[in-house]
C-alpha cells in the first residue's frame, strides 16, 4: 500500500494553510495510479517522488517530482512543493534540496527557525503577456465581476512562473471575499487558455496583499494558498513597477475561507526568479 503523508504548507497549524498529499517513494506508480491517490485524498494538489535525473543535487537531497489534483497532472504547484520539503525535512534534516519538475529544476531550501521548518522555493524563470479583451470580459462574467470592481492600478495579466495564471486587482476588500462563481464556465475558459488558477488580488499596502485563487480545472472550488501563482504575481507587479525590483511581499491567502496561510514572496534585483517561502507542518492522521 502507497503511503500517502498529508502536511499543511504556508501555515504552522494543521488546520490552515494549504493540505498537500505527499509520497516520497512513487516507484512503481505510474500515471493512473497517481492520479487515483490524488483523487481518493482529495486535496488540491499530491506530490510524488521518484529518482533524480543523473547529476542533479546532492545524492539523497535531489529527486524528480510530479503533482496532481484530483482530476489531472499539473505542470507545477508550489505549496505541494513546501509540503514536501518539509516532509524530507521532518526525516533528513533541514538544507538544500532539488527537484526535478516538469517545467525545470527548482531549488528550495529548508530552514528551521525557532522550532519551525520553513521551506522557499526558487522558481523556474517567470514572464507575463495581455489577455485579451475578449477572454477578459469572459472571466468577468463567469465570476459575477463587474468590470467596475476590477483595480485599476492592478492590470489584469496572465503570469507565469511554471503554472500559468490569470491576475486580477480586485478594487475593494469586499469584492475579494464575495467569491461565487460559474463553476463550469470558469472552468472551461481556463481550459482554453491553459491556466491552472485564476489569482484575485486585493492591495493592502505597499507589500501586502490579500489573494484567493478559484482552482476549477483542478476540481477544487478554490485553492487556500498556491506558492505557484504567488511566485507568478511576484513576478507581476515586478515587471509592472507596481513594487520596487528588490523587494519582499507578503500574501495572505486562505482566511475567507477559515484556512489562513501566509507566502513571502522575495524579489531580488538582477535575478528574473522569484522566490516563495513559508511555513509547513504535518498533518495529523
Amino acid at each position: 500500500m502507497t503511503n500517502v503523508l498529508r502536511y499543511t504548507a504556508f501555515s504552522t497549524d494543521p488546520s490552515g494553510g494549504n493540505p498537500a498529499g505527499v509520497v516520497l517513494d512513487a516507484a512503481g506508480l505510474d500515471h493512473d495510479a497517481m492520479l487515483a491517490i490524488a483523487a481518493e485524498l482529495g486535496y488540491s494538489e499530491t506530490a510524488f517522488l521518484t529518482e533524480p535525473p543523473e547529476g542533479l543535487g546532492e545524492k539523497g537531497r535531489a529527486f524528480t517530482i510530479r503533482y496532481f489534483s484530483p482530476q489531472a497532472e499539473v505542470p507545477f504547484c508550489g505549496h505541494a512543493t513546501v509540503a514536501t520539503a518539509v516532509a524530507l525535512a521532518d526525516r533528513i534534516g533541514p538544507g538544500d534540496l532539488a527537484f526535478a519538475t516538469s517545467v525545470g529544476t527548482v531549488p528550495v531550501t529548508v530552514a528551521e527557525e525557532d522550532g519551525v521548518l520553513r521551506a522557499t522555493l526558487t522558481s523556474v524563470e517567470p514572464h507575463s503577456e495581455e489577455i485579451a479583451p475578449e477572454d477578459l470580459a469572459e472571466a468577468l462574467a463567469a465570476l459575477g465581476w463587474p468590470a467596475a470592481d476590477l483595480d485599476p492600478a492592478v492590470p489584469p495579466r496572465i503570469a507565469y512562473a511554471g503554472a500559468r495564471h490569470l491576475v486580477l486587482g480586485a478594487a475593494t476588500r469586499e469584492r475579494l471575499a464575495d467569491l461565487d462563481y460559474d463553476f463550469d464556465r470558469l472552468a472551461a475558459l481556463m481550459r482554453r487558455l491553459d491556466l491552472t488558477t485564476v489569482q484575485l488580488a486585493w492591495r493592502e499596502s505597499d507589500t501586502v496583499f490579500h489573494v484567493r485563487d478559484p482552482f476549477p480545472v483542478g476540481g477544487v472550488v478554490e485553492d487556500p494558498a498556491t506558492g505557484a501563482a504567488g511566485a507568478a504575481f511576484g513576478a507581476y507587479v515586478r515587471e509592472l513597477g507596481l513594487v520596487p525590483e528588490e523587494s519582499v511581499l507578503t500574501l495572505h491567502q486562505g482566511e475567507d475561507m477559515g484556512r489562513p496561510g501566509v507566502l513571502t514572496v522575495t524579489l531580488r534585483a538582477g535575478d528574473p526568479r522569484v522566490r516563495v517561502g513559508g511555513a509547513g507542518t504535518r498533518i495529523p492522521e
